[in-house]
């Protein structure tokens, strides 16, 4: 056991990083499956929604199977998004020899839980690999039979980088303890075939306001003010707070131009009218809107001028800034934001519908700006009472 903090690396880029961008999806969860089998000593997961489907099955049967080759497998999901899992299928995880455990909020009791949400996705193998991104386990983010995966990302990553998420995951594991002792983090250094301009330099951002943690939302910042030219973000819940829309609108009057790809159908019915009732503000400030229609948009990820980008779970609202545990990666490297920048720009050609003045003039009557109003201060306001929840009765 040893004692170790990755505070030292809080703004700190680690180089020589391999990186790789994951669409959710099939891609995603074969190679999920796929590091899990190669795993030799220890498997960190840990996510916010896992959902006892076909998905979370698949993904629970590769964890007992690693585990059955004596691999340490640590399963940890947040207490609230994933209370719905079976008695039954936990005690079979823990059958198998993985070792799983709820996020505990501040506290809680049978019909109630307050305390921030552990919203962070997360895996790494073996202090080798690691994926970070905004996918849960769940039929949702997997493409079935008729049924395509929800809009989602991960980055894939092998390097220095990964020793850090790994004490990270240890750290969390066990509660963010003063002085918590964890297990060694000792790469291996695995020879993967990746591109060589796929290198890039990596630093680790979280946001958790119990512990006074705001790099992510820092992150956002230094894109709005850092930005010469152009900021790519796509956001499945886009509702900045007050500090963020000033950034955002002297970042236009600079000459910056800002897209942002949000849902054109979500899961959140009450979030996606608040949006709807901010587009006035963002189209007067000349942010372009594209829609994603294809289906649920989930992703979160953030690029500036082709140069340096953040991925992750965190989306630009009060809610992450403020009420729940969040990570997300910034790479710095131009070729491989480029290349995620065009991704993003296939997916405003292929799949979004534009947001115009007009046409979101079009969409508005007195009753719908109510109720997108009232939505949009049900929203606002909902992060001081986001981590106070009722447990509904089984």
């Amino acid at each position: 056991m040893l004692r170790r903090s990755i505070k030292k690396n809080a703004f700190a880029y680690i180089p020589n990083n391999k990186v790789k961008l994951i669409r959710g999806g099939i891609a995603y969860f074969e190679l999920l499956q796929r590091i899990i089998s190669q795993a030799k000593d220890t498997i960190h997961l840990q996510v916010y929604i896992y959902d006892e489907d076909e998905t979370g099955k698949k993904i629970a049967e590769a964890l007992i199977a690693a585990a059955k080759r004596q691999v340490k497998v640590y399963l940890l999901a947040d207490g609230y998004a994933s209370q719905s899992l079976s008695a039954a299928f936990i005690q079979y995880l823990q059958d198998g020899g993985v070792n799983f455990r709820y996020f505990d909020p501040l506290f809680k009791g049978n019909n109630f839980y307050f305390g921030r949400r552990l919203h962070h996705k997360i895996v790494v193998v073996d202090t080798d690999i690691a994926m970070v991104g905004g996918i849960n386990i769940s039929n949702h983010y997997n493409d079935l039979p008729g049924s395509p995966a929800w809009l989602d990302f991960a980055l894939f990553t092998e390097g220095p980088i990964v020793k850090d998420l790994c004490v990270l995951c240890w750290e969390t594991w066990k509660g963010f303890k003063a002085d918590t002792e964890v297990e060694p983090c000792n790469p291996r250094r695995l020879k993967l075939d990746i591109k060589p301009d796929e290198i890039a330099d990596v630093r680790i951002r979280r946001n958790d306001w119990v512990r006074r943690k705001n790099q992510i939302s820092k992150t956002y910042i230094e894109i709005m003010v850092g930005a010469q030219s152009h900021i790519s973000i796509l956001c499945s819940y886009f509702l900045p707070g007050a500090v963020m829309r000033r950034t955002i609108k002297r970042a236009v009057r600079r000459g910056v131009k800002i897209k942002v790809i949000m849902a054109g159908k979500s899961d959140l019915v009450v979030a996606k009218n608040a949006e709807r009732y901010m587009y006035d503000w963002l189209l007067r400030n000349k942010v372009e809107i594209y829609e994603y229609q294809h289906n649920i948009l989930h992703g979160k990820i953030a690029v500036s001028d082709c140069q340096w980008m953040t991925i992750g779970s965190y989306n630009v609202n009060d809610i992450s800034a403020y009420a729940s545990i969040e990570l997300n990666l910034d790479i710095k490297n131009p070729s491989f934001s480029k290349h995620v920048e065009q991704t993003l720009e296939e997916i405003i050609a292929n799949d979004c519908t534009p947001i115009t003045l007009e046409s979101h003039k079009r969409t508005k009557n007195i009753f719908k700006q109510f109720f997108r109003w009232g939505s949009f201060e049900l929203f606002r306001l909902g992060f001081h009472v986001f981590t106070f929840y009722f447990r509904q009765q089984n």
